[in-house]
């Protein structure tokens, strides 16, 4: 067998079992990410707070955060 049809061979099956497994440290889709909490001592702008405001009610919304 030529070297450039035994390589197209090897990259075509580890292509193929490379699809076959799902990784096994995502669980879902929401596992990235948590909802945001700041500690009273944070000074935060309106923007910032918005921001915040705008990120958990989307977790709460998607993924089933608790307020």
């Amino acid at each position: 067998m030529k070297f450039a049809t035994l390589t197209a061979l090897i990259l075509t099956f580890g292509l193929i079992a490379g699809r076959a497994i799902e990784p096994r440290w995502v669980h879902d889709e929401c596992d990235w990410a948590e909802p945001i909490r700041p500690s009273r001592a944070d000074v935060l702008t309106d923007v910032t707070l918005a921001q915040i405001v705008a990120h958990n009610e989307i977790g709460e919304r998607l993924c089933g955060w608790r307020p």
